[in-house]
């Protein structure tokens, strides 16, 4: 009960007490004139929402970082009776979705719509919804609520970064689209053709080349390139580091200065954060290459990935990137041991790390040994706000020729990943 209902009944209550007291004529008509009002607007506001459906159209459910998600809205007023204002309070749960508005001067048997382009700057999955429309009468004495069910869920994937190079590259892995060897095998890459000798199965005969010159010609096969590529995420809780960051609105004057000051989108200054848009892009790189790539990792829950190629593989990543957070109870190092004896040989694991423990090094020296190769990707924790000595890790690389990059905050990443690091990290 608000200050203005209030007082018109107490003032309601007096004026009625008095008018039968005193039996004055204008104590009946206050009497009348203040209950009037309290009848008039109590009917008006149970009025002001009656008839009125709301629909809300999110044009896809999926997004990602640096991209917008729209959504439309309709308000349409189906009662004999137009509303003087609606106000509708939306409870997404998506930053900066900024879908709440008030509506004026709905006549009846009237529409109106309007878009809502929020762009997102942060992955995960976000609620959109649910709405409550509220009103009331012109005097704001009542005012009624109408819950108004239905709520989607928006997944907004993590950023990628073009990575022109990757060293070693695609071709040099095993398993790589420049390794071709001819087959008598059956398999689903066709070399050539080439005339029929004695022998040959007939399953094999490339019947319009042979209608064609009129002899048999049968088809050429060369191996898959059946090595995959498996991206192995750290999302230990003691080895993440991160530095105090307060996300800034996208029409903030500060944000508009850094986004005209990097080409990049930029990131939460986080290790997290930075482990999966290197994951998502690494990816996206060795997925739009043509190869089998797979995902492990251990947060909240395990996140695996199997191996596959194509758009819709790289689809799967990124849901799985999406929601992901460092605070797994499971250090890297136990992580690849435990799951890296899955591999097969020639496969390549890309380890992607803030670790300063060296022990994951040698984890990946034993799946070495069993013909697995191994790129790592050590992201400098030092530079997050942590304190770490990388030169154990970094000696225990070297001496095994594993490849490794180092990816500080703030790093272009596209550059950072064009060729392995070379030195001591700095303390």
């Amino acid at each position: 009960m608000n200050s203005r209902l209030l007082f018109l009944i107490v003032s309601a209550a007096a004026a009625w007490t008095i008018a039968f007291n005193t039996g004055r004529e204008l104590a009946f008509s206050l009497a009348y004139l203040l209950t009037g009002i309290l009848v008039i607007s109590y009917l008006w506001a149970w009025n002001s929402v009656k008839g009125i459906r709301a629909r809300r159209r999110t044009r896809s459910r999926r997004s990602q970082v640096g991209q917008y998600v729209e959504e439309q809205f309709e308000i349409t007023n189906r009662n004999f009776w137009p509303k003087l204002w609606l106000e509708i309070d939306d409870y997404s749960t998506l930053p900066w979705h900024n879908a709440s508005r008030v509506v004026s001067a709905v006549r009846r048997n009237s529409t109106q719509r309007w878009l809502v382009r929020t762009l997102c700057m942060q992955r995960g999955r976000f609620r959109l919804g649910p709405v409550t429309l509220r009103s009331g009468d012109p005097l704001g004495i009542f005012r009624r609520e109408l819950p108004l069910s239905g709520a989607g869920y928006v997944i907004v994937y993590p950023l990628t970064v073009d990575i022109p190079s990757f060293e070693p590259s695609v071709s040099d892995l095993s398993g790589g689209e420049a390794r071709h060897r001819r087959t008598y095998q059956v398999t689903s890459s066709v070399a050539g053709v080439r005339e029929y000798v004695t022998g040959d199965s007939f399953n094999r005969i490339h019947w319009p080349t042979t209608a064609r010159l009129r002899r048999l010609m049968v088809k050429e096969f060369e191996l898959d390139p059946t090595a995959d590529v498996w991206i192995y995420l750290d999302l230990y809780r003691e080895a993440a580091a991160a530095l105090p960051w307060t996300p800034q609105p996208p029409e903030s004057p500060l944000w508009g200065v850094r986004k005209r000051s990097r080409s990049a989108f930029e990131l939460p200054p986080t290790t997290t954060e930075y482990g999966v848009t290197l994951a998502a892009s690494l990816a996206r790189y060795f997925i739009m290459r043509n190869r089998a790539v797979g995902m492990n990792s251990r947060g909240r829950t395990r996140e695996f990935v199997q191996s596959d190629r194509g758009e819709r593989q790289l689809h799967k990543f990124f849901e799985a990137l999406a929601v992901v957070e460092a605070v797994g109870d499971l250090p890297f190092a136990n992580l690849i041991a435990i799951d890296g004896i899955r591999l097969n040989r020639n496969d390549t694991l890309v380890a992607i790390t803030p670790d300063a423990d060296p022990r994951w090094v040698r984890a990946l020296q034993m799946l070495q040994r069993r013909g697995v190769n191994s790129v790592a990707i050590l992201i400098d924790a030092n530079t997050f706000g942590a304190q770490r000595n990388y030169g154990e890790v970094e000696s225990e690389l070297l001496a095994a020729g594993i490849p490794f990059y180092r990816v500080r905050c703030n790093d272009d990443l596209g550059k950072a990943l064009s060729a392995p690091a070379v030195g001591m990290f700095s303390p």
